[in-house]
């Protein structure tokens, strides 16, 4: 499956999201596409999203770049799943867009989360 992983620029991202699925075993089985890594020359994030099978928002800091991928990935009847930190306040708006809105603890929960979403998709 290839999954895009959007998100704010505010936190550390490399650390706090790429990282932890980077070492997991969900990169063995699937191929994502983190659209801020340094070597990642993405260009077009609109085509790329539109030839995802998956796109999966963090979205615990507001950001207008993330809010207009997600508004594509709707347009291209993605399959999306919002994430976000315990406690983040998140806009009441994304239930419009998916069901699937779910909240984690910390990096490790993140990634047993994307996991089982992914495994309940299949």
């Amino acid at each position: 499956m290839k999954i895009y992983f959007g998100h704010s620029r505010v936190d550390d991202f490399e650390s706090q999201y790429y990282e932890p699925i980077k070492k997991s075993s969900l990169v063995n089985d699937h191929e994502f596409i983190f659209p801020h890594e340094r070597d990642n020359e993405l260009g077009n994030s609109k085509q790329t999203i539109e030839n995802c099978d998956l796109v999966i928002a963090e979205v615990s800091d507001p950001s207008l770049a993330l809010g207009i991928e997600i508004g594509w990935s709707e347009m291209f009847n993605k399959k999306i799943l919002f994430l976000h930190k315990k406690g983040a306040t998140v806009s009441r708006s994304l239930k419009h867009v998916s069901k699937n809105i779910l909240e984690y603890n910390d990096a490790e929960d993140m990634v047993e989360k994307i996991n089982l979403f992914i495994n309940e998709i299949k």
